[in-house]
């Protein structure tokens, strides 16, 4: 397929108050985007980064406020982006939370896995062309979380595999063929957002909090937000629908759908 190009498309993207979603805002912006909703929990942050970016790019950014976790919040800041801008072409599901404590996991997780389901879906419902839509693309975030196995987070590795697997799921022949929909999913190594902040609080054992703490800095390497923007921008030019994307350690972006679905492959052959 030709080279996607952000120009004149309208962007959704979902934790974009700051960090690596607000990266992206300005970023696509730059790229000739023609409008971006920025969605967060934020408010006051929120609102002065699409000031920021209206005061640099000519009044083409709207705060819309938006708990990912709740799915009334969800239905009315899509319908509310919808009133505003009258069709979304871009939605990037950005909103994470790192949170497996007792009192925060479950929020954490209608967060990283609900969320994103929610607004693919009203993403999917809306950009279909086989349903009078104009297509679209959908960026799911996922992590290296989903890709590997250590004991400090597991709800959260948790919730990032589904993203993946979600992703890769819906994404599967004919799903482009019938809707038009690009489904791209990237998987973020440690990045020097809040996310990376507070690591001790962060595992459902103090014990393992502390591990967690020692393990980012020594055995993994926090690349720049700027690294992340560079990623997924570049992916969201070259790539197709349906594949999985890797960004780590401030190096280029790189497809890993041939690793993805080997594993996949594997799995399947055990079950002839």
């Amino acid at each position: 397929m030709a080279q996607w190009d952000a120009k004149d498309k309208t962007f959704l993207i979902t934790g974009a108050a700051s960090g690596m979603g607000a990266g992206f805002a300005e970023s696509f912006l730059r790229h000739g985007a023609k409008n971006v909703a920025i969605l967060d929990i934020a408010e006051e942050l929120g609102a002065a980064t699409a000031e920021r970016l209206n005061a640099a790019h000519g009044n083409k950014a709207v705060f819309i406020k938006c708990d990912v976790s709740k799915e009334e919040d969800i239905a009315r800041a899509f319908d509310a982006v919808l009133a505003h801008f009258k069709q979304i072409d871009v939605i990037i599901n950005n909103a994470g939370v790192m949170v497996d404590a007792p009192d925060m996991w479950r929020t954490a997780t209608d967060v990283n896995y609900q969320g994103v389901v929610s607004f693919t879906l009203k993403g999917v419902q809306h950009m279909r062309k086989d349903e009078g839509g104009a297509g679209g693309t959908i960026i799911n975030i996922s992590s290296i979380a989903a890709l590997t196995r250590t004991p400090f987070v597991p709800i959260y590795k948790g919730s990032k595999l589904a993203v993946l697997h979600f992703s890769q799921s819906l994404a599967m022949d004919p799903f482009y063929e019938d809707t038009g929909i690009r489904v791209l999913t990237i998987c973020f190594g440690a990045t020097d957002t809040a996310i990376v902040q507070n690591l001790e609080s962060r595992s459902y054992h103090p014990k393992l909090g502390k591990m967690l703490a020692a393990a980012v800095g020594t055995d993994y390497v926090c690349q720049k937000v700027e690294s992340a923007v560079t990623a997924l921008v570049e992916m969201s030019k070259i790539g197709a629908p349906g594949t999985i994307w890797l960004s780590v350690d401030n190096k280029p972006v790189r497809e890993i759908t041939p690793v993805i679905d080997s594993a996949f492959k594997d799995f399947e052959n055990l079950l002839k």
